[in-house]
């Protein structure tokens, strides 16, 4: 390996591990090191500007240059830089966001536990089920129910419920506590002939076939993203989140609706579940909370829980669960004020309008012969590609034809995520007209010159 130890890049190399990376690949081509952000872009360590077009990972709806988070940030942090809330202590940030968190939330939703992400909040929910389950004499009752391709983050609880096979492989994950159902792909999975109605139905009863092969008594919840973000942004087909909570009602299956990626205005509402008409025991957010500019995350549930979760403290002594920084109260002050202004400037209704915008420039490419859908909800979207129209197929080598887009877009100034045969839109939720139009065209490039090689057969 040929590092050059005075660059960011030979130093990168040298001594960090990244995420979600091969990492023998990146020791190929290096990193591509971001110095700043201003607005919509960011700015890599040699100046060249891009359109971050997934908000960094799905999340950061202000943008990279908020001055207000970093005002609330620095008056945060000289008033009281630290403080858990261990043992009933408490702290005014956290608790006037859980108060801000209940009032915006679904109805039912009436409490607020905060932890730093949302791989740990989802972790948090298992425990917090399984507690609530023992309290209340149910003991069996510990199994959840996930969906193929949904994502549910990395621990090793949250890691067992989200449905990507890279995520498992070499891990020894799912635990067996987890169950996965189909993907809700209409476009993809559909039978020829059958409406969406019709498919949401097939899906449901799938559901309802699980559940009593494997007991009723022994299923806790049902989690699922309202519109799944990181299995290639899957919009759920008409009629189906009624029917799946049709289902998990009749069996006393608590709903647990993740709303990582699509919470605080991504489908076009505050919340997914009054896109898709939810009512959830438990709703999970991050990402936008902060607009990631600190890590933050919350369970919103209902009191029912926890007045079971209460009663079980009092007989056990304490919930015994929490993080050092659960609720820090400056990511907590943060956090409201960003939703602050994600109200103030009515970004909700600007993510619906300029996303409206945005998926009508996308669909130009839907006679592309190398795309078979462009989907999407809100502010948040997919082009996915196929080597035959007809057959729906991929490619010989998966991801190769999504990858050369993506690659193609940032050498043109735009970032995206290439998630399997798919690139995904996810863009700050500030954006205006033009700058939509923008990235639109900086998109038209990308696809031209990217798909240009398997078009002319110069790559299979």
């Amino acid at each position: 390996m040929n590092v050059i130890p005075n660059s960011l890049h030979g130093r990168d190399l040298q001594y960090l591990m990244h995420p979600t990376t091969n990492a023998r690949a990146h020791e190929r081509t290096g990193p591509l090191v971001i110095a700043r952000g201003e607005g919509i872009y960011v700015y890599d360590d040699a100046g060249k500007e891009y359109i971050e077009g997934m908000a960094g990972l799905w999340s950061v709806a202000l943008g990279f240059s908020e001055q207000r988070l970093i005002d609330a940030s620095h008056k945060q942090m000289q008033s009281l830089p630290y403080m858990h809330l261990f043992g009933s202590r408490g702290q005014e940030p956290s608790i006037l966001l859980a108060e801000k968190l209940v009032q915006m939330a679904p109805e039912g939703l009436d409490r607020v536990f905060f932890t730093n992400s949302g791989s740990e909040a989802n972790d948090t929910v298992v425990k917090m089920v399984w507690f609530y389950n023992n309290a209340i004499g149910r003991p069996k009752k510990k199994k959840f129910i996930s969906r193929i391709k949904a994502y549910h983050g990395i621990t090793i609880a949250s890691g067992s419920l989200t449905g990507i096979p890279a995520n498992h492989k070499g891990f020894d994950l799912p635990l067996d506590f987890t169950r996965h159902v189909s993907t809700p792909h209409y476009w993809r999975d559909a039978h020829e002939g059958e409406t969406e109605e019709q498919y949401s139905d097939r899906l449901a009863a799938e559901l309802e076939e699980m559940i009593l092969a494997e007991d009723p008594d022994t299923v806790a919840a049902f989690i699922g993203e309202p519109l799944m973000g990181a299995g290639g942004v899957i919009v759920p087909p008409a009629g189906y989140w009624e029917k799946i909570q049709a289902v998990c009602r009749k069996y006393d299956i608590l709903i647990v609706a993740d709303e990582v990626i699509n919470g605080f205005g991504r489908t076009g509402h505050m919340f997914a579940c009054e896109t898709y008409g939810i009512k959830p025991d438990m709703l999970v957010v991050s990402k936008q909370i902060t607009s990631s500019y600190l890590p933050l995350a919350a369970i919103v549930f209902t009191d029912a829980l926890y007045q079971g979760m209460a009663d079980g403290s009092e007989a056990l002594g304490t919930f015994g669960h929490g993080y050092t920084t659960s609720g820090h109260p400056v990511a907590t002050a943060v956090g409201l004020e960003n939703l602050t202004i994600i109200e103030e400037r009515d970004l909700v209704s600007n993510a619906a309008w300029m996303g409206e915008r945005m998926r009508a420039g996308l669909a130009r490419h839907a006679d592309h012969p190398l795309v078979g859908e462009v989907r999407g909800e809100g502010f948040i979207a997919a082009v996915e590609f196929v080597s035959d129209k007809t057959t729906k197929a991929g490619f010989s080598t998966p991801g190769k034809v999504a990858q050369a887009v993506s690659a193609a877009a940032q050498r043109h100034g735009l970032i995206l995520r290439a998630i399997g045969e798919c690139i995904c839109f996810c863009p700050p939720l500030i954006m205006t007209e033009e700058q939509v139009d923008e990235l639109l065209h900086r998109f038209d490039m990308a696809m031209t010159e990217g798909l240009a090689p398997f078009l002319s057969g110069e790559v299979a």
